[in-house]
């Protein structure tokens, strides 16, 4: 469905079904929310970045729509999704009376979704929730397929749920006060959909990426409105990530050993994917799944975003193994054997297993010691 300033896709989960609504001046409009189920009082989940910019006109939009609105600014930054800062949320719901048919409404980024998301998915067993991303990233991965949770600091996203929002609002106006390090960032899982499903898709993202970061509109909303669309199709197919949808992750077990091996917040979460990637397509060469050009392709196109596409260093006497520790405790992992999701051939990926000793190879040629 198309109008003057948004589209919407849909996401088919049956009685789950939702749509993911993506255009300009969606924040505002409290037609934007009005069929969602009535409910005495709503409570806005942002952080101390998002909320000055954008939490008074979501919570304006709001009042026409709920009887109290109430705000809950988290502190900013990936570090902070822990089980200390999740209470934060709990502790607003309990101390002003929330029941059953409260209405959370997630107002930023990856962290503020998959928290609030969480948050609903815990209090009272299951309560409503709407995801109003304001990043690149979120828009275009996050807020879409009910995966919330928060870190342990042995392992990313290791505690959480599978629970789907109602709705999901992409306002494409937040995209303007992102900073360029979070834009870039949220390519990254923009340009992920090309060579994993969209051999198209991935030679516009080429074409357009100078459109993409200068921001323009058209680019903007065309990027977000693909990566939703392949991502509903996933989901649609595979909502509990039995199979199919563990494709999403291409990049991200290398990408997530980062974020841990460093420290949550030292890297953003889409830089640790786009090196994750060009790790993950060197172990696919390895494989004899794709050749050197490919590989090369993808490289050139993660570092024109201006992400970062060789890896850290984790530690100084054993890089690799450090590595191989660190993604030996990923979701995926099974029975202790670390499953990568793997390049096979154009916009085509799968899981497979790896022999540790190629491991080590890629993570020594991908990794720099002077990082």
């Amino acid at each position: 469905m198309t109008s003057n300033n948004h589209t919407s896709v849909s996401i088919d989960l049956g009685d789950r079904s939702y749509s993911i609504q993506i255009g300009t001046q969606l924040l505002d409009d409290s037609q934007t929310f009005s069929q969602l189920p009535k409910a005495n009082s709503a409570y806005v989940v942002s952080n101390t970045t998002v909320a000055p910019l954008y939490a008074d006109r979501l919570v304006r939009a709001l009042a026409g729509v709920y009887k109290s609105v109430h705000l809950v600014a988290l502190p900013d930054g990936e570090e902070f999704k822990t089980w200390q800062v999740l209470n934060q949320i709990f502790d607003a719901l309990l101390s002003n009376g929330a029941d059953r048919k409260t209405v959370l409404f997630a107002l930023g980024g990856g962290v503020v979704g998959d928290m609030t998301g969480f948050a609903a998915a815990s209090f009272m067993r299951g309560i409503p929730f709407v995801q109003v991303p304001t990043t690149l990233l979120s828009q275009v991965d996050s807020s879409v397929g009910g995966k919330t949770g928060i870190n342990h600091p042995l392992g990313k996203n290791m505690v959480g749920a599978f629970y789907q929002p109602l709705l999901v609002v992409c306002d494409l106006d937040t995209l303007k006060t992102l900073p360029d390090r979070e834009l870039s960032a949220g390519l990254a899982e923009v340009i992920k959909y090309g060579p994993i499903a969209d051999g198209s898709f991935l030679d516009w993202i080429e074409q357009n990426l100078p459109l993409l970061l200068a921001r323009d509109g058209t680019a903007l909303a065309h990027a977000v409105k693909r990566s939703c669309e392949i991502k509903a199709w996933v989901v649609g197919q595979d909502e509990r990530e039995a199979g199919l949808r563990a494709i999403l992750n291409f990049g991200h077990t290398f990408g997530h050993a980062i974020e841990a091996g460093l420290g949550y917040g030292e890297w953003l979460h889409g830089e640790a994917v786009g090196c994750g990637m060009v790790m993950a397509a060197h172990l696919s060469q390895r494989l004899g799944l794709v050749d050197a050009a490919y590989v090369q392709r993808l490289t050139s196109l993660i570092h024109n975003a201006r992400l970062p596409v060789v890896g850290p260093i984790l530690d100084a006497n054993d890089n690799a193994g450090r590595y191989l520790e660190l993604m030996r405790m990923d979701k995926k992992s099974e029975a202790g054997e670390i499953r990568f999701v793997v390049l096979d051939g154009i916009a085509k990926a799968k899981m497979l297993g790896a022999p540790d000793s190629m491991v080590r190879e890629v993570v020594d040629s991908c990794c720099n010691p002077l990082l």
